[in-house]
């Protein structure tokens, strides 16, 4: 297939994920589309395809109101939160061992500066989740609250671009929360001590989410794992995060429709690397906790194509044989780069089994990882998107995946 024809295709499948399909976080409907046009696509491509469901939660956010005496104040509700209706002392903490003191039962909880300053780890997650952030799980969980409100700026290592960001984002912590910014805490803060109404319009809806498997080559080989999360937040038509990575997958599934090559490669869109619990990731971990030896490497696919700047490609672990060959197709786009290494990505997961990956991306994302304020947002649209530079990612890893 020419480059022309790739970059024709690459721009079809951007205005398919991202505006034919509204959103796509895991559960939705959305999702669901984008899992089944993924999988079709594979299908057309000649790849033995097959997706694997698991249970997960969509949520329904219908707003939240919280009132004292007769101001408002604009608050937000926590994603996954379960709903609220009530009024209650506020009471403040503001950090750890203030939280461990207080007297919070049937009270609303008030969190705010050093405690609210980055998001916490949802309490089942187990890729990350320090201490600090079990231990505050654990407190509130504990503590007999009401409900709780939290204060907070931007994270953007942790939440992604979004101001303020949810200090809690986690379907299996069942207090209700909401949140507002660091500004809006300050009109609050005179209020602690006194009765608050709050309530907040959220509801856990049953759902289902697919990872799609796509597999070409020889079955009992060594494999080449190729990922890419399809899901995306609410709110952000996900573009960089991650349908970029998508399309990736897709155009690497053109260009590999003839492989005849020695190894088996395994083409996945994972589906919950932007959900609080993971289920796609952890459906494959279970299924595949056996194989992990048989894997040559895995190459991840994250915040791809921005318009600004190189991509990138972040080695980890590699061999000796696969450095090289990394090189020598590094060197041969001058579109790409070699990046630093960078652990927030589906990489990881074969990371922790022992699996050299190459994790690959927009270096001006991996910069600018702890101040960027586009990726969860609206702003990561179409617009931003470069299809050369996913073309050129496509060619790239074709080029490498032969060569092992």
């Amino acid at each position: 297939m020419t480059e022309n024809l790739l970059l024709i295709k690459c721009k079809e499948y951007l205005k398919t994920l991202c505006i034919n399909i509204s959103e796509r976080p895991v559960g939705s409907n959305g999702n669901r589309q984008a899992t089944c046009f993924f999988e079709r696509e594979l299908s057309l491509s000649g790849w033995e395809t097959e997706m694997v469901e698991f249970e997960a939660i969509d949520w329904e956010d219908n707003g939240a109101f919280l009132k004292s005496d007769e101001e408002n104040f604009n608050v937000l509700v926590s994603p996954y939160s379960l709903g609220f209706r009530g009024e209650a002392e506020l009471i403040s903490a503001s950090t750890i061992e203030e939280l461990s003191k207080i007297n919070a039962k049937n009270k609303i909880i008030f969190l705010s500066g050093e405690i609210a300053r980055e998001q916490l780890m949802p309490k089942n997650f187990v890729f990350y989740n320090p201490e600090e952030h079990r231990n505050i799980i654990s407190l509130l969980e504990n503590s007999g609250a009401k409900a709780i409100i939290s204060a907070t700026g931007r994270n953007a290592a942790l939440a992604g671009g979004v101001y303020p960001f949810p200090l809690i984002e986690d379907g299996d912590f069942d207090i209700p929360s909401v949140y507002m910014t660091e500004k809006e805490g300050l009109k609050l803060r005179p209020r602690i001590g006194k009765i608050v109404f709050l309530e907040s319009k959220s509801e856990r809806i049953p759902g289902k989410g697919f990872n799609v498997i796509g597999k070409k080559g020889i079955s009992n080989s060594q494999k080449i794992v190729v990922t890419a999360h399809i899901d995306a937040k609410k709110g952000t038509p996900g573009a960089i995060d991650n349908a970029t990575g998508v399309i990736v997958l897709l155009l690497l599934s053109d260009l590999l429709k003839d492989y005849n090559g020695n190894k088996l490669i395994e083409i996945v869109a994972f589906n919950g690397e932007d959900y609080y619990a993971v289920p796609g990731q952890m459906n494959y971990i279970s299924a595949n906790k056996n194989n992990f030896n048989r894997i040559l490497l895995n190459i991840n696919i994250d915040g791809a194509g921005y318009e600004k700047g190189l991509s990138a490609f972040s080695l980890f672990n590699l061999p000796d044989e696969i450095i090289q060959s990394a090189n020598k197709v590094i060197n041969q786009y001058s579109g790409i780069t070699e990046g630093v290494q960078w652990p927030q990505g589906d990489h990881s997961i074969f990371l922790q089994f022992g699996v050299p990956a190459i994790a690959v991306s927009s270096k001006w994302f991996i910069d600018n990882i702890g101040d960027q304020d586009i990726t969860h947002t609206p702003k990561d649209n179409i617009g931003i998107v470069d299809c050369n530079k996913i073309v050129e990612i496509s060619l790239a890893l074709n080029s490498l995946i032969r060569c092992l």
